[in-house]
């Protein structure tokens, strides 16, 4: 039997005991260990400093010790917020199934083929594969038979967005043996294994003495462009995946005369519309041209030059208008991406980068698979192992910031109307189940490239690589041996 104080809540009080069926209160509290001390006790009632006027006896209840029922002394089964505390802070202490109580450096979690590099100031992560002799012997009777297995060039791959160099694990050693040379994927910085480094702003005289930003577009064209120098080459083959697809064609036109040839794999470039024929424009503008000056010798001339000084009056409004219009509009997205930039990184920016990507990231895997169940524990694995490495979150911050604020974004054309300068061989592969970028996006590409060859594989989704390995090496194979079969500059350049 155990006693305990009636709360009641219509006098807003407790009933204090001291004594109950004779026996003193503060012995029994002791034994049940709730007061340790009669001073305690005289703290929390008072009951020292004065006597009871009359008999009286306090209310009480009487229950007996279960389940049900916590003991006074407060076992830990009898507190299951306790417990439900715990289980939310291990909850919340995961992001996609990825333990985020102790994030490591990058280099702690290198696999034994992972290399590490600096430039500018980034420890960039990248793996390389070379063929070995005995591999290139028997590469003679294998499916590459036709294909010359020293086409010249090493190449380079330069994942997607949210991945990693673990996006080409199935096709670097059949590509290594293609080529008769080394083939190298890195990690772009804000992903996989390539340091977080810290973007702070610090002042400088002109932004020409600013350093580069890290997360930048033209960083990672820069990064692509010393790999091929540290590959010991004159010329690389590009191949990207998705985002990566822009990194390539962006380091095409910064050194054209450096890139062998690209092969973009589902995409993420918009392409654009075709429009109408010039030569139809054109002969449209001068069949208006002829009706317009028909017209206007049927008219009296004063009419025609009142019309045509209104006409330069209302253009000189028009101008004037414009030109404000575009200077408010400037104002307006400066004071724009300034707020924009402090919101993206402010705390609740990152805590809500954290909440997608452990909502969404392990659906993001599964989505871009045509066949969701080829989706292993592995290939998981290979996709979150990032969510280890410290301030994984700031750099993905980091990285909408610097896509946002691009400076070159106001000096260079929009890349869809640069698409058709590109001068090298230019495969485009894509899945007629890509649920990320629509096939229907890259045969729009393909039209926009001259020259570009288009090759879609059936029963495939946003990785063509890693869901058909063997069909997208084949296409690749195929492609490169069209192209340098009969080139002269067929020389190894290792």
């Amino acid at each position: 039997m155990k006693v305990s104080a009636l709360y009641c809540p219509s006098y807003q009080f407790f009933f204090g005991i001291k004594s109950f069926c004779g026996s003193n209160y503060s012995e029994i509290s002791k034994k049940q260990g709730l007061i340790s001390s009669q001073i305690e006790l005289s703290n929390c009632w008072n009951f020292n400093s004065r006597k009871p006027k009359s008999k009286f006896h306090p209310c009480v209840t009487v229950r007996a010790a279960s389940s049900s029922s916590p003991s006074l002394g407060g076992s830990a089964s009898d507190y299951p917020e306790v417990l439900i505390g715990d289980k939310t802070k291990k909850k919340r202490s995961s992001i996609a199934g990825i333990d985020q109580d102790e994030l490591l450096d990058p280099r702690q979690l290198a696999d034994t083929d992972s290399c590490f590099c600096e430039f500018k100031g980034v420890h960039i992560h990248y793996k390389v594969c070379e063929a070995e002799p005995s591999m290139l012997e028997e590469q003679i009777t294998s499916q590459l038979d036709n294909v010359n297995n020293k086409i010249g060039f090493p190449m380079i791959f330069l994942h997607g967005f949210g991945a990693s160099t673990f996006s080409w694990h199935r096709v670097m050693k059949p590509f290594s043996q293609l080529t008769g040379s080394k083939v190298l994927a890195f990690d772009r910085p804000a992903f996989g294994l390539t340091s977080r480094v810290s973007n702070s702003v610090r002042p400088h005289a002109n932004d020409d003495t600013r350093p580069i930003n890290p997360y930048s577009m033209a960083f990672s064209v820069l990064a692509t462009l010393y790999f091929i120098d540290f590959l010991k080459s004159e010329k690389a083959v590009l191949v990207g995946h998705s985002a990566g697809s822009l990194t390539a064609v962006e380091a095409y036109f910064e050194a054209p005369e450096r890139v062998a040839a690209l092969i973009l794999v589902a995409p993420a470039i918009f392409a654009p519309v075709s429009a109408p024929k010039v030569g139809q424009e054109s002969q449209l503008d001068k069949d208006n041209q002829v009706e317009d000056s028909n017209t206007a010798s049927d008219r009296p001339n004063i009419f025609v030059r009142f019309g045509q000084a209104l006409s330069k009056l209302y253009s000189y409004i028009a101008s004037a208008i414009v030109k404000m219009w575009n200077g408010m509009m400037n104002v307006i997205s400066s004071l724009y991406k300034k707020a924009l930039v402090a919101i993206l990184r402010s705390a609740v920016a990152i805590t809500l980068v954290r909440m997608i990507i452990d909502k969404f990231g392990i659906a993001a895997v599964r989505n871009a698979w045509h066949d969701g169940t080829q989706v292993t524990d592995h290939i998981l694995q290979g996709y979150t192992k990032p969510l280890r490495t410290k301030d994984w979150d700031r750099a993905l911050v980091e990285y909408t910031v610097a896509m946002l604020t691009d400076p070159q974004a106001k000096i260079k054309l929009p890349l869809e109307k640069r698409l058709q300068n590109i001068a090298c061989p230019v495969l485009i592969i894509t899945g007629d189940r890509d649920r990320l970028v629509p096939s229907w996006n890259s045969k729009r590409l393909s039209q926009a490239i001259p020259g570009s060859q288009l090759e879609v594989i059936k029963n495939c989704g946003h990785l063509p690589q890693e869901e058909k390995p063997d069909e997208f090496v084949s296409i690749v194979a195929n492609f490169l041996q069209r192209i340098f079969a009969n080139s002269e500059e067929l020389c190894l350049q290792t």
